[in-house]
């Protein structure tokens, strides 16, 4: 990089972050498409676009596929041993939470799960796919794989609400404990379509292995994150999370 862009970009990145430190660019609003910001700065769309890739590192805006660059809304305090599900929890931070039911099937155990689950090989388990927004905004892509045997004609149910509280009030299933991993990761497939994300961009995938109150495990859920959109927040006093 040359020491002129270098020094350009750097002056894109003071500006525009003073600008929306400042709420000067509101949250949700859309940025100018890159190539007026190239023509503002008198510079070039590359330049610009590393500027703004920076920004976004800082989780100050965001990208969606085809729709152009956006001011980031407050990220999500999230604990993920928390008892209380998605939509209080965001209702809890004054924002306001919506799920859309994107599929329900019965497929085959990934192999992966098939340890992680103690699966027979060749287990089927029901998977349900849901997108979650914030304010209107998708920035959570679950998968939930269910063992069958334990939640008949699920399909049947409102998908939409919480999976705990519809365990705990048609199936009589309580969350135990669960079982944590958490990693930066790249969007792939359904999940960076479901987001508006490309292929390859970064993600915070969470994944959890639940336990019945008798220590049976009874599902895994995969969460896909935007990475702008979330604040991990580990509170040790609190118990098991909640879907």
């Amino acid at each position: 990089m040359s020491e002129q862009r270098t020094t350009q970009g750097a002056a894109i990145i003071r500006t525009l972050r003073q600008q929306l430190t400042s709420q000067a660019l509101t949250a949700g609003n859309k940025l100018p498409a890159e190539r007026e910001l190239a023509d503002l700065f008198d510079t070039t769309r590359i330049t610009v676009k590393e500027a703004l890739h920076h920004l976004e590192a800082e989780g100050l805006i965001y990208r969606e596929e085809r729709r152009g660059w956006f001011v980031s809304r407050p990220r999500l305090v999230y604990n993920p041993v928390s008892r209380s599900h998605f939509h209080a929890l965001v209702a809890a931070q004054q924002r306001v939470a919506a799920t859309r039911v994107l599929s329900c099937e019965s497929v085959l155990a990934p192999a992966e799960l098939v340890s992680e689950m103690a699966l027979a090989p060749l287990s089927r388990l029901t998977r349900i796919c849901r997108l979650r927004s914030i304010d209107r905004r998708p920035v959570l892509y679950t998968e939930h794989y269910l063992i069958p045997a334990y939640f008949p004609a699920i399909d049947e149910q409102d998908l939409s609400q919480s999976l705990t509280r519809l365990y705990e009030r048609h199936y009589g299933l309580h969350y135990g404990r669960s079982r944590f991993d958490i990693c930066p990761t790249a969007a792939r497939g359904e999940a960076a379509r479901a987001l508006s994300l490309a292929e390859g961009s970064p993600v915070l995938a969470v994944t959890r292995i639940n336990y019945d109150q008798q220590g049976r495990i009874i599902d895994c859920d995969r969460e896909i994150w935007r990475h702008d959109a979330v604040r991990i927040r580990i509170d040790s006093h609190e118990s098991a999370f909640s879907g």
